[in-house]
């Protein structure tokens, strides 16, 4: 979790954090790559090693929407 304000530059989303769940972010500028298909959006992380999962290495989150309509 996090929060700030954002822009869009192509296929990049980049926040300024001013909240984070790691407070090592805050501060900072986190981006992730974006890829809309009809109604399916995915949010990509960059491939990291996250502070909670040492131990798992290099680690990327996908996130999917799908909007569904009636």
């Amino acid at each position: 979790m996090l929060t700030g304000a954002y822009r869009i530059e192509g296929d990049t989303w980049i926040r300024s954090v001013d909240v984070a769940w790691n407070p090592a972010w805050i501060g900072t500028e986190q981006t992730r790559q974006f890829k809309i298909n009809d109604d399916t959006l995915q949010i990509l992380t960059p491939w990291r090693i996250m502070p909670n999962w040492i131990d798992k290495g290099e680690t990327r989150s996908i996130i999917t929407f799908v909007r569904f309509t009636k």
